[in-house]
């Protein structure tokens, strides 16, 4: 068998439950994870997938319908388990005939799991621990992702390296795909090897020529190096900050300089718990979209994975996924020589 048969042969079960060529899913991104980049994904064999975010049903709908209209493959929806119209955003996906719906941002409630389904979508979960997986396989995920804390945007505390060990020898039942920091094939090439079903990936599809994120965007990724992409830090407990990985910029010192400025007015009296808790976490309130369409790299949030330092130039959608499967099945071939 040569080294990309026996690639495929690794990859067929997360092919073969995404409908794709490659079982490579890309990771959802606010502002970026649009029809442009969903579809170009989709038509160069991987998985694309539509970031929902902060859309409204009718939004949604509109841009579900316009990727069908640049792809006939298959490819998913995004939905954050927190959107006050959860049910109705699950609804506008199975209208569409979306056949895979992603719930990520919380553990899904058990109904709309329950609707996704009944409605003939495959649903994949996010789980960040080996029993919180298993929950939700109980509660019918046909599948997993497990996303490490080297990912862009909003992570948990524990590297992709230690979930996967943790995880994928005791979770069989349903496909694993990995994320959080892959930018090479050969990483992709280790984690089918560990059981994983294929692997999600956004950082770096970022910089494709497809994506429609802003030239000063781009630029500040092919710049990028792997220590620039940090998580957010919290000042104080009391005021909790979600962790979210970005490069850093003027943004990220101002947002110290915020919190500090915001903890004094709290100890001072002068603003209540619950306010000076919002004020801080409305500071980074339409920052990505500042940076990714406006091109603001300056103030805006510059959201990336720490596999950042492996973009180093703009090319098509296409031309990278045959990279990460060249350098995969190199791998292969180079083992099975030696």
């Amino acid at each position: 068998m040569n080294a990309h048969a026996a690639l495929d042969a690794l990859m067929a079960r997360g092919a073969a439950f995404l409908g794709a060529r490659y079982a490579i899913l890309g990771g959802a991104m606010s502002w970026v994870s649009e029809r442009n980049l969903v579809a170009a994904l989709s038509n160069a064999g991987a998985f694309g997938v539509i970031a929902c975010g902060a859309m409204e049903p009718p939004r949604l709908a509109e841009e579900i319908a316009a990727t069908q209209a640049l792809t006939q493959k298959p490819f998913g929806v995004n939905l954050i388990t927190m959107h006050p119209r959860l049910d109705q955003l699950v609804q506008v996906c199975l209208e569409a005939k979306v056949g895979h719906i992603v719930f990520a941002g919380g553990i899904p409630p058990g109904a709309a799991i329950k609707a996704a389904k009944d409605g003939g979508a495959k649903v994949v979960c996010f789980a960040p621990a080996l029993a919180l997986a298993k929950k939700l396989v109980r509660s019918g995920a046909d599948a997993l992702v497990i996303e490490g804390s080297e990912a862009g945007g909003h992570i948990g505390p524990v590297s992709l390296n230690v979930l996967a060990q943790e995880i994928l020898p005791h979770v069989r039942d349903v496909p694993v795909f990995v994320a959080g920091g892959i930018g090479r094939g050969e990483a992709i090439l280790s984690y089918l090897e560990m059981g994983a079903a294929g692997a999600q990936i956004g950082t770096r599809f970022v910089c494709a020529t497809e994506s429609i994120a802003h030239p000063n965007f781009k630029r500040a990724f092919i710049r990028g190096a792997a220590r620039d992409a940090m998580p957010t830090v919290q000042l104080d407990e009391r005021f909790p900050v979600i962790p979210v990985r970005a490069l850093q910029n003027e943004g990220t010192k101002r947002f110290l300089e915020h919190q500090a400025a915001v903890l004094a007015r709290f100890v001072a009296g002068e603003l209540p718990k619950e306010e000076a808790q919002l004020d801080i976490e409305h500071f980074w309130a339409g920052a990505l979209r500042r940076a990714v369409i406006d091109g603001d790299v300056e103030q805006g949030s510059l959201m990336a994975g720490q596999s950042v330092g492996m973009v180093t130039k703009e090319q098509p959608v296409a031309e990278i996924i045959a990279e990460l499967i060249d350098q995969a099945a190199a791998a292969l071939a180079a083992r099975a020589a030696a």
